[in-house]
C-alpha cells in the first residue's frame, strides 16, 4: 500500500472468458499520474459471461486501488457497454450485472473525480495480458478427471 497521495490515479483493467460463459479472468494495472505501475492484477474468477467478467474486473480493480490515498481517478476499459452503463448512458437490463454495478457505483463514492474513458483494444494491452495469464494458468492448473474415452486397454 502506497501512503503517498498522489495527484491522480490512472486504472487500466480488462475481463475476459473463453466461451460466452466460460472460464473467466480479470486483469489491472494502476499508475500513478507519472505513469509509474503502483500495482497490478491477474486473478481467475470463475465461469462467467464476458459482460460479466468485465463488471467483476472493475470491482476487482476497484478494491486495489482503494488502497490508494487519492480523491481522483481515471478509469480507462475497452468495453463500450460496461462504459455506457457506468455512465448512466444505457441502462443495465441484467439483474447480476447490476448487483455488480452497485458495488462498483459505492467503491466510486469515495473519489472526488472520476473519469471513465472507453479507449480501443489495442490500448489495454497489459490488461488484456494479465487476463489471458491469468486464464493460462488456470489451463494448465486443471486437476480434474478426463472424460475422453480411449478404448479399452490390454483386453
Amino acid at each position: 500500500m502506497d501512503e503517498k497521495t498522489h495527484p491522480y490515479l490512472k486504472l487500466y483493467f480488462d475481463g475476459g472468458s473463453r466461451g460466452n460463459p466460460g472460464p473467466s479472468a480479470v486483469g489491472a494495472v494502476l499508475y500513478d499520474s507519472g505513469d509509474n505501475k503502483l500495482e497490478e492484477l491477474s486473478e481467475h474468477i470463475g465461469k462467467y459471461t464476458n459482460n460479466m467478467a468485465e463488471y467483476i474486473a472493475l470491482k476487482k480493480a476497484l478494491e486495489m486501488a482503494a488502497n490508494y490515498n487519492n480523491k481522483k481517478i481515471i478509469i480507462f476499459t475497452d468495453s463500450k457497454l460496461l462504459c455506457n452503463q457506468v455512465t448512466k448512458k444505457w441502462k443495465i437490463k441484467d439483474a447480476r450485472i447490476l448487483k455488480v454495478y452497485l458495488e462498483i457505483s459505492k467503491a466510486l463514492e469515495k473519489y472526488d473525480l472520476v473519469d471513465i474513458r472507453h479507449i480501443p483494444r489495442e490500448k489495454n494491452t497489459e490488461a488484456d495480458r494479465l487476463v489471458n495469464k491469468a486464464l493460462d494458468e488456470n489451463e494448465l492448473s486443471y486437476e480434474g478427471e478426463s472424460r475422453i474415452n480411449f478404448g479399452k486397454i490390454n483386453e
